[in-house]
């Protein structure tokens, strides 16, 4: 039996198609009965009647026995037929005849929303089961009952496998951010990104990736010669997720472009389409809780990218790694929580060297303006390099580095009774905290970005006011909008992602966190709020730069009629400038520094 979503469907769609088979097939066409008894929803073939039943009646669903059952677009078909109940349950109620009954069900998922969780033996990264609740896709919702199948490619680079999904499809974006890619040059440019080492795959490397791919469930791993170890999970569903990316008849160009325009022409049915068809994946709606972009673009005040207004305190840098960029923010804070945006930017290269960290070591010892930084945190959520190849973690090296400075931060995909929790990230053999561990803060990532989402809503004018340079890009204001807040019918919060690149969110739902840590919102009026110190004759201070480069050494500053501490000069070149008079490259202060 052979079951569809719709009559029409299988009389004009699948019945052409089902001939054509048995006529490209000598043998098959011989046995195929002809003449009256070769109907549209019937087939004999050698006696063996082929059924074509549609969802929309129950009765073709219930008219004949079958001993293979296939369910076609299952997404598509009404819930309950005619007040007989689900169209699945009512086919396997077909197959009571037969001991060895067979169903398949195959189908595009629609909506719902779901994350992915790290397997941590073997990396791999998979779907995670979500309530079924949450799920409007029924397909999907059979589809985590059985054995989560997922199809693997291995990497042409590095022979890992990893998982594909619409994550890892990448293009180039243009001058001013994603929002300005046009779907021409997302196609030109489009490649999916290795998640395991960061390589470039492109689409002649497709057939060599299909031809090598295996699929692998949770709780199993697989060897760089495609064995797969490990048993899969108890069900007696075998069920089986390929994503769009391995079609052999569509590039990866098509598929960025296909969603591109969708999300530029803003029809929130057709970037379901994009996702649904094109990628195989869950579409989650959008809306719920998320301002606008010109609603954080209207908080550009009167100071640039660079200068030091007078009413900060304190100064607090948060950086989120990516396998082939470091991406940071620095904010000033001020008295009642009230915050400056004074820098934000990029740092190119491999995160799994040494020399990008190099950089960034320079980048925060160096002095803004003549005042340090009073905190950095750091995402490591991402893992530079494999375990087996890199055993040193590059970002909890680095935190080690500055002890009293850098404080490595992770996110809770789930709600935590305080905004963050400090834990030991290294213990003994007892179980107890190491002398010499590091302290994880972990952090309510739906409290700290619906802080954030709070602090774009606040007034400029009040206490806590949330300010941005004058010179502020539009990419900046688009990744800080990235999000959206939404609530699933299980009454589970979920972060739904509107755009691809959202960096800069979690860089400032991170400067939420640090502002919690230091208490700023107790500062009071007037306290701790002057200007920058000054700087004794002969004695050089440096300033923020643009995006990646040296802070440009500069003189003694003098505020201006507005109270801001501007730049002498902005610098682009690679971080030449000697190491900064108060601190080691390795975080250790120099004797004599106060």
């Amino acid at each position: 039996m052979y079951v569809g979503p719709s009559r029409d469907f299988n009389t004009d769609q699948f019945e052409p198609r089902l001939m054509a088979l048995f006529d490209q097939a000598p043998s098959l066409a011989a046995k195929l009965a002809r003449g009256q008894r070769n109907r549209k929803t019937k087939k004999l073939v050698a006696g063996v009647p082929i059924r074509l039943a549609h969802a929309g009646s129950s009765t073709s669903l219930k008219s004949d026995p079958a001993a293979i059952a296939l369910v076609d677009e299952y997404d598509e078909m009404l819930r309950n037929v005619k007040e007989q109940g689900d169209p699945l349950g009512l086919v396997e109620a077909r197959g009571y005849s037969f001991a060895d009954f067979v169903v398949g069900v195959a189908s595009t998922p629609s909506l719902g929303g779901i994350d992915v969780e790290k397997d941590p033996d073997s990396g791999l990264e998979f779907w995670k089961p979500a309530p079924p609740e949450d799920l409007q896709s029924p397909i999907w919702r059979l589809w985590q009952e059985g054995t989560r199948h997922h199809l693997a490619w291995q990497c042409v680079h590095r022979l890992e496998y990893f998982i594909p999904r619409f994550a890892h499809l990448k293009w180039q974006h243009a001058e001013g951010g994603e929002h300005k890619t046009t779907p021409v040059e997302a196609k030109r440019t489009a490649y999916v990104e290795c998640p395991r080492c960061g390589g470039v795959l492109v689409d002649k490397d497709k057939a060599d990736l299909n031809a090598r791919a295996v699929f692998v469930a949770p709780g199993q791993s697989v060897t760089p010669d495609g064995g797969v170890i490990g048993e899969a999970p108890d069900s007696s569903t075998l069920s089986f997720w390929v994503s769009g990316l391995a079609s052999p008849f569509v590039t990866f160009g098509q598929r960025a472009e296909n969603y591109l325009a969708a999300v530029r022409e803003g029809s929130q049915d057709k970037i379901q389409t994009a996702i649904n068809a094109g990628f195989g994946e869950l579409f989650s709606p959008g809306g719920g809780d998320a301002p606008q972009w010109a609603e954080v673009a209207a908080h550009r005040g009167e100071y640039a990218k660079g200068e030091l207004p007078r009413g900060v305190a304190y100064l607090v840098m948060t950086i989120d790694v990516r396998p082939n960029r470091i991406l940071y923010v620095i904010r000033g804070w001020g008295a009642r929580a009230t915050s400056w945006l004074i820098d934000y930017g990029m740092l190119w290269g491999e995160t799994v060297e040494e020399h990008i960290w190099t950089d960034l070591a320079e980048l925060i010892a160096t002095p803004i303006c003549g005042r340090p930084l009073q905190l950095v945190l750091i995402d490591s959520g991402f893992r530079p390099g494999k375990v087996d190849e890199l055993p040193l973690n590059r970002i909890y090296d680095f935190c080690r580095r500055f002890p009293r400075l850098v404080r490595p931060t992770k996110g809770s995909s789930t709600p935590m009774r305080v905004p963050l929790i400090r834990s030991a990230i290294e213990v003994t053999p007892k179980g107890t905290a190491s002398k010499y561990g590091l302290n994880l803060l972990r952090l309510d990532s739906d409290f700290l970005k619906s802080w954030v989402f709070e602090r774009v809503r606040w007034p400029d004018d009040q206490p806590g006011a949330w300010h941005l340079p004058r010179d502020v890009d539009e990419d900046y204001c688009r990744q800080i909008v990235s999000e959206a807040r939404v609530r699933l019918a299980s009454g589970r919060v979920r972060w739904a992602r509107r755009s691809k690149e959202n960096h800069y969110l979690d860089c400032e739902a991170m400067q939420a966190a640090a502002s919690h840590l230091l208490n700023v919102g107790r500062i009071r009026e007037g306290a701790r709020n002057a200007p920058a110190p000054p700087v004794a004759p002969g004695q050089q201070s440096n300033t923020i730069v643009e995006n990646v480069g040296p802070r440009a050494n500069a003189g003694p500053r003098e505020a201006d009629d507005r109270g801001y501490y501007k730049p002498e000069s902005i610098r682009h070149s690679a971080f030449e400038q000697q190491q900064s008079s108060w601190m080691h490259p390795n975080g250790r202060r120099r004797p004599g520094w106060l």
